[in-house]
Order: structure tokens, then sequence, then C-alpha cells
């Protein structure tokens, strides 16, 4: 006799096996940094009505990360689910045992569940593991679960300036991090 499979269930199983599907790793393949690139731009053009020209600055941070890239300073981590980019964070040495932390970004259909958290801890792992003493990152006030995340990591905001950029008055918040302190 047919009984018909309930669809909770089924929403159930879909969202454990997307979820088990996520593969995050840092060794950049082809068409990645497109990838990334388009993921930035349709998702902030969608979420917060930012214009193509901040596609173009992702693009162009993107492009100088790779053409300068040093492993020993350097990491971008990408996750994929089915195939395709859903999330990135990478880090960028700097002067004087810094870093910056950007392209950090999870797609809305894997929010909620922990890659936002799983990348952060990968991010600030290799912080810890190449000396690191200080994490710094830009963020805008829109994107409130992010800071979030990133004080419940510890970061503090330390700056904020309001101006016109990538088609629309943004805010930007500067936090940082200091991992002497252990946290």
């Amino acid at each position: 006799m047919y009984r018909p499979v309930p669809a909770a269930a089924v929403t159930i199983v879909r969202e454990v096996r997307r979820r088990a599907r996520w593969r995050v790793r840092h060794r950049l393949g082809p068409g990645d940094v497109g990838s990334l690139t388009a993921l930035h731009g349709v998702l902030y053009a969608r979420e917060y009505g930012y214009d193509r020209t901040f596609e173009a600055y992702v693009a162009a941070g993107l492009a100088e990360f790779v053409r300068r890239f040093r492993p020993d300073r350097d990491r971008l981590w990408l996750a994929e689910a089915g195939g395709r980019v859903v999330g990135s964070i990478a880090i960028v040495g700097r002067a004087r045992k810094s870093a910056q932390l950007r392209w950090f970004l999870v797609d809305p259909a894997h929010r909620g569940r922990g890659l936002g958290t799983r990348l952060m801890r990968a991010a600030l792992r290799f912080c810890r593991d190449r000396g690191y003493r200080r994490v710094l990152l830009w963020t805008t006030s829109e994107l409130e679960e992010a800071s979030r995340l990133y004080v419940r990591f510890g970061f503090v905001r330390t700056a904020v300036k309001t101006h016109t950029v990538w088609g629309k008055r943004v805010t930007e918040e500067r936090y940082d991090l200091d991992l002497r302190g252990g946290a």
C-alpha cells in the first residue's frame, strides 16, 4: 500500500543532505574568483541594493589578492555545496603582525546552520597559527547578523564612517580583534 511521505519529512531530508554536502577548501581553482565575485555582486544587490560598482570593488580586491598571494600569510576558504560556491572568508596578511579578514559571506540558503561559524573558526585558527597579533575587518551596518558573529568571536567595533558608495549611502564599521588576549 502506498503511503505519501509528509512534506515536512521531505524538507528535513533535503536539509540534512544539503548540510552534509558542505565542503570547505582553501585551494583556488579555475573560475573560483569569478564565482565568488558573482556571489557577492548578486547577493549584495538583492539584499542591500548595492549597484554594479560593488561587484567591481570585490573583483578588484580579489584579483589583487590572487596576484600578491603569499601562502604563509594569506588564505581564502571557499564553502561549496552542490558544486557551487556558497560561502567564503579570507585572511590577508598586513604589516606588523596584523591581518585583515575579507570576503566573509554565506549564501542565504545556507545561513543559520553553522557555516559562518565554521569559516570564522578556520580563519582565526590560521591567524593564530601564523602568529598574527591583531585582525581587523570592515563591514557595513546593514550586516547585523555578521556583526553579532564578529562580537561573539571577540571583535570590537573601533570606527564608523558614513559615505556614498556602491550606489547608496552606506555606514561602514571597522572591527578589531586582539589575538594576544587569548580570545
